[in-house]
Order: C-alpha cells, then sequence, then structure tokens
C-alpha cells in the first residue's frame, strides 16, 4: 500500500518583540501625532504589527520583518524631531514608502534615509521651508549642485520645476550667481504672440505665470518687481534666448518636451561662464505640432554619455500634489502600454470606409 505524502503546513510568519523609549525632551504628541494621527498611519501602514503605548515607551510586536519597519520608522521619526522639524501624515507616510523600497544606492554609493531626505533645507521664506519629499527629489536636488546642466524629467506634480526654482533662489541668496533666467516655450501660441492683444509682457504672461506662482512661494513678493526691473531675475519665453550668452545665471527652462529639437540645441548653447542650467519636462505630454519631434526626447539620445550633464528621472511615487494625482498619472501611464501593445499586436489594416 503507498502511502500518500501529507502536504507541509505553511510556517507562521516568525514573531518579533521590539521597544523604543522615547527620550523625555520630546513630548510623545510631536512622535504620535495630535489625536494619535501619525500613530493612526503607522498601524495602518503595518496591519500586522500590534502596537502599544505607555507613557514614552512604545512596544511593537507582530511579523519580524514588520517589526523591523516599524523599528526603524521611529528611529527616522526621532532623527527628524532632532532637527527641530515637526513630523505630518505625508512625512510619515513618505517615510515608510521609502524603508519598504530598500533605500537603493544613490549615486554616491550609499542609500538615503529617510531623515536624510526630510530634513535636507534648500531655502526658506516668511517661516516655510522647502525640502525635497521623496529620495528622487533628493538626488535631483543634489544633482542640481554636482552637475551644471541637469536634466528633471518626470510626470506633473514631482516637483521638477517648483525644486529647481528653489535651488535658482537659494545660489542667487548666496551669491553662487547674479541673476535667475526662468523660460519656457509659449507653444501654444506658436511663440508668435503679435496677434495677441497688450504689451509683451501681458501678451506672455498666460504663458509664464506658473513661474511666477513659485517665485511668490519662494521670495518676498514685494521684491520681486524691483528684482525683476533691475534685470535680477528674468521672465521671458523660450524665443527671446536667441542670440544670447548667459553668464554669471541659473537658467531654468520648463516644459521642455515643447521645445523643438532646434530649440533644445539653440537654449543649451546658451549657456556661459558660471552658470548653471535646468531643464525640466515630461515627455508623455508633448503639445508640439504632428511631426515635429519633442528636443527633450532627442536630447536624452545625444547627451546620455557627456559629463557635467546629468538626466534625473522622476516617476509617480514622487508625486507630491494630492495623493490622486499619482493615480492618475498611473492610470495613464497604464492605459497608454495597453494602447501601444495593442497597436504592435495589430496587422496594420487600415479600416474600410464605408
Amino acid at each position: 500500500m503507498t502511502q500518500t505524502p501529507t502536504k507541509q503546513q505553511p510556517q507562521p510568519p516568525q514573531q518579533a518583540r521590539a521597544h523604543f523609549v522615547v527620550p523625555a525632551k520630546h513630548p510623545m504628541v510631536t512622535v504620535l501625532g495630535s489625536g494619535d494621527a501619525l500613530l493612526r498611519v503607522i498601524e495602518r501602514a503595518f496591519p500586522a504589527v500590534d502596537i502599544h503605548v505607555r507613557g514614552n515607551e512604545i512596544s511593537a510586536v507582530g511579523d519580524a520583518a514588520d517589526v523591523a519597519l516599524v523599528q526603524r520608522l521611529f528611529d527616522e521619526m526621532m532623527l527628524v524631531l532632532r532637527t527641530g522639524q515637526p513630523l505630518s501624515e505625508d512625512a510619515v507616510e513618505r517615510s515608510i514608502a521609502m524603508l519598504r523600497a530598500g533605500g537603493a544606492a544613490g549615486p554616491g554609493g550609499a542609500a538615503e534615509t529617510p531623515a536624510q531626505v526630510l530634513t535636507q533645507n534648500i531655502v526658506s521664506s516668511r517661516g516655510r521651508t522647502i525640502r525635497p519629499k521623496t529620495v528622487n527629489q533628493k538626488r535631483y536636488v543634489d544633482a542640481i549642485d554636482k552637475h551644471t546642466i541637469v536634466f528633471g524629467i518626470g510626470p506633473a506634480g514631482t516637483g521638477k520645476t517648483y525644486l529647481a526654482m528653489a535651488k535658482a533662489v537659494q545660489a542667487l541668496q548666496a551669491k553662487q550667481v547674479s541673476r535667475i533666467i526662468l523660460t519656457r516655450p509659449a507653444v501654444e501660441a506658436g511663440e508668435r504672440l503679435g496677434f495677441l492683444p497688450g504689451t509683451l509682457y501681458e501678451k506672455i504672461d498666460p504663458y509664464l505665470r506658473p513661474l511666477y506662482d513659485a517665485l511668490h512661494d519662494m521670495l518676498d513678493p514685494d521684491s520681486i518687481p524691483r528684482l525683476m526691473a533691475a534685470g535680477t531675475i528674468e521672465v521671458a519665453p523660450l524665443a527671446y534666448m536667441r542670440g544670447r550668452t548667459l553668464n554669471d545665471a541659473f537658467i531654468i527652462l520648463d516644459e521642455a518636451q515643447n521645445t523643438s529639437a532646434e530649440q533644445m540645441k539653440m537654449f543649451l548653447t546658451r549657456l556661459g561662464f558660471e552658470s548653471k542650467i535646468v531643464i525640466t519636462g515630461d515627455v508623455t505630454q508633448v503639445d508640439l505640432p504632428t511631426g515635429t519631434k519633442s528636443g527633450l526626447r532627442q536630447v536624452q539620445d545625444i547627451l546620455a554619455d557627456v559629463e557635467d550633464v546629468h538626466f534625473a528621472r522622476l516617476t509617480s511615487t514622487d508625486v507630491v500634489r494630492h495623493k490622486l494625482v499619482g493615480r492618475i498619472v498611473d492610470a495613464y501611464e497604464a492605459y497608454d502600454n495597453a494602447q501601444a501593445d495593442q497597436s504592435a499586436g495589430g496587422n496594420g489594416s487600415k479600416p474600410k470606409r464605408k
């Protein structure tokens, strides 16, 4: 008689326990949040871990891997609090995402920790400090420090332009440059603005308004007209860059996916001495006329191996707007991929006209 081998029962996940003591100088509300809001974020993220708070002591019991992450999370939260920076629900959620991602090694070989990302100050204005919020954003900001030309490529809401603007203001305040030049292609008007009513600045204002809005977040609004009148800050459409050499300047080209190949070459060759260029864009949102190749798409192949040029790529995980924006970006990307697969799988025949 042949015996049927018995199936091995799945082993229960290994249990572990962690214990954490919050130093007396940090009130528990700064760690757990008002009304335990931060604690609820952690509990939702780790449903397999039981977290108990007693006085200034926190214990966690559950799956060993999750408990280890919870322990690291509290360590990172304490490092942030030691800098005097308060914690928010968003900061805790992003810290959890970074820890779960495993901390891929950066360009320097070492992985960035949540505390390193969340405590890196770029510029402060009117009681507000601008900082990177994700690992890729930190690497983007660090690349701007290290390289002369940096491309920030990624979907809407990833902070490409905003962080570049913050670095420009930082460089101006530190006297690393003497002026900031902000430009973008007025592609909706084909850069032919003559038919629009008003003065030059009234004509181009709708296309450059996002850059003005970012400036108002980072500088005293009353100082901006004065700085612009003195030429310290210049905001102009891309067409007005032709024929110039831009020395001692921090130059930002926004919406670069809407440049043609010729415009991109023209802009890059404006670089002068003691200057830095940051080019931002989203290659999935090209508004150029059919048949015109995006200069941002092409330049990635042309300059991929050129020294002192860096391509920083951001994804939907770096979106810092409403959480729904990241999901919308992912949904559109999945739809585009499905459409591309469907087109590739077709026989290429055109439907007959009725």
